[in-house]
C-alpha cells in the first residue's frame, strides 16, 4: 500500500487518541484478513514500538516463544537468546525489558495474537497476568493486539469471562474500505478508474486493500483482475483456501456454510443450512454461524416479516454471504477449467458475467445502507433492512431491497445494474406495480409505501419512469 494511509481518519484519530493518554492503555483491533490492520496500527505509532512481535501461523508453541525471545532480543539489544519454556516467564522477561527503559510511553504491539495460543500452551493466563498484575498498575504501558481471527478475538478478550473481561480500554474492528475510501486510493496511486469500473472492482475484491495494493495502473480494470485471478502465476487464484485456513482452526465446516450460501443469494435459513451441508444440529454449528458472522463473511439477518403481530423467532434468521471475493471464487474461479489468462476480458458482457454483477451489485448497495439512506434524505431514521420474497407460493414476487423505517414509511427498492440508464417500459411499469401489491398484501403494511430505483446510472425519463417516487444511483453510494 505504500507509506500513504488512505481514508481511516476516524479509526486513526481514536487511536491516536488512546495512545495520548495518561493511562495505560489495552487496546484491541480486529478485522477481517488483509484489510490493513498492522498498516493503520503504524501508522497510528508512527513506528514507535518498544516492542513488537508478530505470531507465526501454524507453529507450535516452542517456535512461538522462540519467535517472542528473537523480537525481544532484537528491541532490548540483548546479545544471548533468551527463550523461556514458558508463557508466564516469557512475559516476564518482556516486563524485566520494559521496566529497564527510561521514562516515558512504552507502546507495545502483537500481531496476530490468536496465532501465539496454540492448544495446551496457557498462553491466554500468561497475558492475563501481564496486564492485570504489572501493565495495569502502571500509567505509561499501551498494549496493542491485533488479529485477523475474529472469532478468536471476540470469545478470549472482548466477550472474556476470565481474567481479561472489561480490561480493554479500546477496540476497534477494521472493515473493508467503502466505495469513497477506494475512490480516494486508487487516485492517489494514480489510478483513472471511472466510479464504475471502482464499484466494479469492488464487487470482485471487495474493498480490501491489500488486494488493492496488487492492482497496476498501467493496466485496465479487466486486465487487472485476469493478472490478480486467472493468469498461470495468479497471486490470488489460491487466496481462498489460504484465507480460510488462516482465520480458523477447523475451517472445513465454515467452507461448507459459505459453498452453500454462494448458491443462494438471498440467504439460508439454520434449517436449510443444515440439510444442505449434512452438518450435525448442535453447538459447534452454532459457533461456525458465530465465527463466519463476526468475521463479515456471512451476516445474520432476520426477514420481513407478514406483519409486527406475527412475533419472528430464530428459527426464521436468514444467513447470506456477504464477502465479495468469496462470491468471486465460487461463481468464477473455483470451477474456471478454461485456463485462460484472459478469462475475464473475454467475459465481459457476457450472460455469466452480468448475472454475477447483477447479483454482487445487490450486494453492493445493502452493504452501503448509510449512503443510500443519506440520499433518501433519512441519514437519521432507524431502519431495518433486507430482500424480501414472497411467501405464497415457490418462486413468488422477490424485492431486491426493503428499508422498513421508524417513521411510518417503507421504501421498497429494486436494484438495477446496467451500463447506460434504464428503461422502465410498460411490462416492467406493470412488473413493478404487481410488486408493490404483493407486498402490501403479504405483510398487511399499514405503513405508506415508496417505490425506489438504485441504478448504475440513473432512469430513463419516459411515460413509465413516473411509476418511481424515489432514486438513488451509483454516485450516491460514494458518499462519505
Amino acid at each position: 500500500m505504500g507509506n500513504e494511509l488512505i481514508g481511516r481518519k476516524a479509526e486513526l484519530k481514536s487511536l491516536r487518541q488512546c495512545l495520548a493518554s495518561e493511562q495505560s492503555e489495552f487496546i484491541a483491533v480486529y478485522g477481517r484478513r488483509r484489510v490493513g490492520k498492522t498498516f493503520l496500527i503504524r501508522k497510528a505509532a508512527e513506528d514507535n514500538f518498544v516492542f513488537f512481535v508478530t505470531g507465526v501461523h501454524g507453529a507450535g508453541m516452542q517456535e512461538q516463544l522462540t519467535n517472542f525471545a528473537i523480537a525481544l532480543q532484537k528491541c532490548s539489544g540483548e546479545e544471548k537468546l533468551n527463550v523461556q519454556k514458558s508463557w508466564i516467564l516469557a512475559f516476564y522477561e518482556l516486563s524485566k525489558y520494559l521496566e529497564s527503559l527510561p521514562a516515558g510511553k512504552k507502546i507495545i504491539f502483537i500481531d496476530e495474537l490468536p496465532w501465539m495460543d496454540t492448544p495446551k500452551s496457557r498462553f491466554i493466563p500468561a497475558l492475563e497476568n501481564f496486564w492485570n498484575s504489572w501493565a495495569s498498575v502502571r500509567d505509561d504501558v499501551k498494549l496493542i493486539v491485533c488479529g485477523s481471527a475474529t472469532s478468536w478475538m471476540m470469545n478470549n478478550l472482548i466477550r472474556s469471562r476470565g481474567g481479561l473481561h472489561n480490561r480493554l480500554s479500546f477496540q476497534l474492528v477494521l472493515e473493508p474500505f467503502t466505495l469513497n475510501e477506494c475512490e480516494l486510493y486508487f487516485k492517489a496511486k494514480g489510478f483513472s478508474y471511472s466510479r464504475k469500473q471502482i464499484a466494479e472492482s469492488y464487487m470482485a475484491i471487495g474493498g480490501i486493500p491489500y488486494y488493492m495494493s496488487m492492482m497496476d495502473r498501467s493496466l485496465s480494470l479487466s486486465q487487472n483482475i485476469d493478472k490478480l485471478f486467472f493468469s498461470e502465476y495468479a497471486p490470488l487464484k489460491n487466496e481462498f483456501s489460504a484465507l480460510y485456513e488462516a482465520l480458523f482452526k477447523n475451517a472445513a465446516p465454515h467452507i461448507l456454510v459459505v459453498t452453500a450460501l454462494a448458491g443462494k443469494s438471498k440467504g439460508m435459513t439454520r434449517k436449510e443450512l443444515l440439510n444442505k451441508t449434512k452438518l450435525v444440529d448442535n453447538g459447534a454449528f452454532s459457533v461456525v454461524l458465530d465465527e463466519l458472522t463476526l468475521c463479515g463473511f456471512v451476516r445474520a439477518y432476520e426477514p420481513i416479516g407478514p406483519s409486527k403481530a406475527t412475533k419472528r423467532q430464530s428459527k426464521d434468521t436468514l444467513y447470506q454471504l456477504t464477502d465479495f471475493y468469496t462470491l468471486f471464487y465460487f461463481k468464477f474461479i473455483q470451477n474456471n477449467h478454461f485456463h485462460d489468462d484472459h478469462f475475464w476480458t473475454a467475459s465481459l458482457n457476457s450472460p455469466a458475467h452480468n448475472t454475477w454483477a447483477g447479483l454482487s451489485f445487490e450486494m453492493l448497495c445493502l452493504l452501503h445502507l448509510k449512503q443510500i439512506k443519506t440520499a433518501l434524505g433519512i441519514a437519521g431514521v432507524h431502519t431495518l433492512a433486507g430482500p424480501w420474497q414472497s411467501t405464497s407460493e415457490v418462486g413468488g414476487t422477490q424485492i431486491d431491497l426493503v428499508i422498513d423505517r421508524k417513521d411510518d414509511t417503507i421504501n421498497l427498492c429494486e436494484v438495477k445494474y446496467s451500463r447506460d440508464e434504464f428503461e422502465i417500459d410498460a411490462e416492467y411499469e406493470n412488473k413493478l406495480t404487481n410488486k408493490v401489491s404483493v407486498f402490501s398484501r403479504e405483510t398487511r403494511t399499514k405503513k405508506s409505501i415508496i417505490l425506489t430505483m438504485l441504478t448504475t446510472c440513473g432512469l430513463k425519463q419516459n411515460t413509465h419512469s413516473g411509476v418511481v417516487q424515489k432514486e438513488v444511483v451509483l454516485d450516491d453510494l460514494f458518499g462519505e
